[in-house]
């Protein structure tokens, strides 16, 4: 199993009150193994992978943005919009 990674006082704060349901241990195995990686102008980095929920069928994107560490969570959501063939 994936260690808990370091995060940011806004996810901690936010994201995790927002989004109860996003397991911190999904956003380490994303940023460790991405389908999809992208640099932001600001530096951060945009982490994809897929996520299996218990209990569904068919996997999720979850994308996870840190700060320009590459290690240090950010944000993280479930993300409808993703294409793979981006």
């Amino acid at each position: 199993m994936a260690e808990i990674a370091k995060t940011t006082r806004y996810f901690e704060e936010q994201v995790r009150r927002k989004r109860p349901y996003i397991d911190p241990r999904w956003c380490v195995e994303v940023i460790a193994a991405p389908i999809r990686r992208e640099t932001q102008a600001d530096g951060r980095i945009r982490f994809w992978g897929e996520v299996t929920l218990s209990g569904e069928a068919t996997s999720r994107i979850l994308r996870v943005v840190t700060l320009d560490d590459g290690e240090t969570i950010h944000n993280a959501f479930f993300d409808r919009g993703f294409r793979k063939e981006e």
